[in-house]
């Protein structure tokens, strides 16, 4: 596989800098030491995420959208988490790689729960000792987030959200794949249509006067 030259990254940071939102560039033939240095580097643009699929690179930057969806759902698993008392950690958009996949990805967003305990503290995640985010999520909107899959599957990601703002599907891991569910495995009752109705009324109605039908309806689940 080639290596870029000093010339060529820095054409590459040059087009991340001006990538508008929304938008989308492929860079083919790129190492995992080039593609490990344009992470660090890329640390600094705001909101750019990478996806690094043996040795295609794809940059996107998302809409403000992205964050806005992302935002609202990282919020609800706020209140639920305290209405239930479990343990959240949220890693946001950290860059989940592995080289001996030849693979990494950025999610919109993404949660520990059931493994919460295992990752409070950790500056770094290492998935050759480390589990997986229980939840990834993803706002499929600019872009379709079918390379991601892949490598979420390889990276044995559990549970996948994917809101393609009409319809959140939720995408459960299996021995052949992703596969669609009506319900979330980490929270039986917590469904896609009922996450789809919360985030279609957070459009017209506002996050926080969402937020609190949301905490009422929590509660006659419990």
């Amino acid at each position: 596989m080639a290596t870029m030259t000093a010339s060529y990254a820095d054409k590459i940071q040059n087009s991340i800098a001006h990538l508008p939102s929304g938008g989308t560039m492929i860079v083919p033939d790129v190492s995992w030491e080039d593609y490990q240095q344009l992470v660090a580097e890329a640390n600094n643009q705001n909101g750019v995420r990478l996806t690094f699929a043996q040795g295609s690179l794809e940059i996107m930057s998302p809409l403000p959208i992205h964050e806005k969806y992302k935002e609202f759902l990282l919020r609800l698993m706020d209140r639920l988490s305290t209405l239930m008392g479990f343990d959240l950690e949220s890693l946001g958009s950290t860059t989940f790689n592995q080289e001996w996949l030849d693979n990494g990805v950025e999610p919109d967003t993404c949660f520990y729960i059931q493994n919460a305990a295992k990752i409070i503290g950790k500056n770094r995640i290492d998935l050759a000792v480390d589990p997986p985010p229980d939840i990834a999520v993803e706002i499929d909107i600019s872009h379709r987030s079918t390379t991601k899959l892949k490598i979420y599957e390889e990276l044995r990601v559990p549970e996948i959200w994917l809101y393609d703002e009409q319809k959140l599907q939720i995408l459960l891991l299996t021995e052949t794949g992703y596969a669609d569910s009506p319900t979330s495995q980490s929270f039986p009752f917590l469904t896609s249509e009922a996450l789809t109705q919360f985030l279609e009324r957070s459009k017209t109605e506002g996050q926080g006067a969402v937020l609190r039908v949301f905490r009422e309806w929590v509660k006659t689940k419990l």
